[in-house]
């Protein structure tokens, strides 16, 4: 369960992190009273809301209100805006990341900190790895002092009690709260201390169980506050009844099977690819829904590079390639295309495709790597 900003804060105020003040505002008499300069802040569950217009730094109330009409009931990046968090301006000296999460590959807490704060942390990773710490926390011994004072000398910031402070809270959440990610970005560094200036957090989905009244609040502030706008090829999925989600990347993705999808998916990911989806044909007819799949998938103008994964067991290559072949021949494919095909009648599947241009291969990671190339 990914928590919208206000929520996010309300948790690490609660364990002791320092957060701006700030109110909710859900229309213009809202704004009446507030004690300016504020910074406007659109509440929808995605990244990269300052450079989608959805944040911005107010002098006045007649300023206020202006931007408050312009944005609410506006869409951006698919949700409709519903609320705002009106917040007081902070006079920052230096901002730095800081989050706390679940290291999957070390089956291991970690905490993750960069002397640049309010940047994507992910291209930063790509483009400067080296600036950023990782740290990883031993479960049974728990966060020590140590910890802290390493990655504070990292930051080149004091490890002083304030800062301590900051990161206990986010072990707390990640360890008391059962989440799964606990972000602040950026940390402000003020003349009166630390300041959690944006706050992520997600919770486990698996351990709902476990805080039930809680959970249940969170859902229901969320309710009337996240509307998601559908995209066509989300109304097409539901009228061809195939499993489809939309992704934020360019990689479009089709597979026979929901594991074979999922072994896809992660692979481009783990080739520095950004999947626009994830799309399952299940058991339907194998030539409609290779048809309808890649009808569904190519209406997100957003894919540069589609590919389909595909292994034959029950499932016939020749019979999804006469639907590949369907789909191309009314709408010329005007992305490449990457074709893995293997099991019952592959050969014959191939050949069909490769009227199309299209080489088809039994190597995944092949095909991976090609769909992946061609939008780099």
């Amino acid at each position: 369960m990914k928590l919208l900003e206000f929520q996010a804060k309300k948790i690490m105020a609660q364990n002791g992190i320092p957060i701006p003040s700030s109110q909710l505002v859900e229309g213009v008499s809202d704004l009446e009273g507030l004690s300016y300069p504020v910074v406007l802040k659109a509440q929808i569950p995605v990244g990269g809301r300052g450079k989608a217009g959805a944040v911005h730094l107010v002098n006045g109330l007649d300023e206020a209100r202006s931007v408050t009409e312009a944005l609410l009931d506006n869409e951006v990046k698919g949700y409709r805006i519903k609320t705002l968090l009106a917040e007081e301006a902070v006079d920052i000296k230096q901002e730095i990341y800081l989050c706390c999460l679940n290291d999957k590959e070390a089956n291991r807490p970690m905490l993750v900190a960069s002397r640049e704060g309010g940047v994507d942390i992910e291209q930063l990773a790509k483009e400067s790895p080296h600036k950023i710490l990782h740290k990883r926390i031993d479960p049974l011994v728990g966060l020590m002092d140590y910890d802290i004072q390493g990655l504070a000398a990292g930051l080149g910031i004091p490890a002083d009690a304030e800062f301590k402070k900051v990161v206990r809270g986010l072990w707390n959440i990640l360890r008391n709260q059962d989440a799964t990610l606990v972000e602040i970005n950026p940390l402000a560094i003020t003349n009166q201390g630390p300041c959690a200036l944006d706050g992520k957090i997600i919770l486990d989905d698996n351990a709902a169980y476990r805080f039930k009244e809680q959970r249940q609040k969170l859902k229901e502030e969320q309710s009337d506050r996240i509307v998601q706008e559908r995209s066509n090829a989300e109304e097409l999925a539901d009228k061809y009844e195939i499993s489809y989600v939309l992704l934020d990347g360019d990689i479009g993705i089709i597979a026979d099977g929901a594991g074979t999808g999922m072994l896809t998916l992660d692979l481009v990911k783990d080739l520095g690819g950004k999947p626009a989806n994830f799309c399952e044909m299940g058991g339907k007819a194998a030539a409609e829904a290779a048809e309808q799949a890649m009808e569904i998938v190519m209406a997100n103008t957003g894919v540069k590079s589609l590919l389909i994964s595909l292994i034959g067991g029950l499932t016939r290559m020749d019979q999804v390639a006469e639907g590949i072949d369907a789909y191309l021949k009314k709408n010329p494919s005007q992305v490449p295309v990457s074709v893995r095909m293997c099991g019952t009648k592959a050969e014959e599947g191939i050949q069909i495709l490769a009227a199309h241009g299209i080489k088809a291969q039994a190597d995944l990671f092949e095909t991976a790597r090609q769909a992946v190339q061609v939008v780099r």
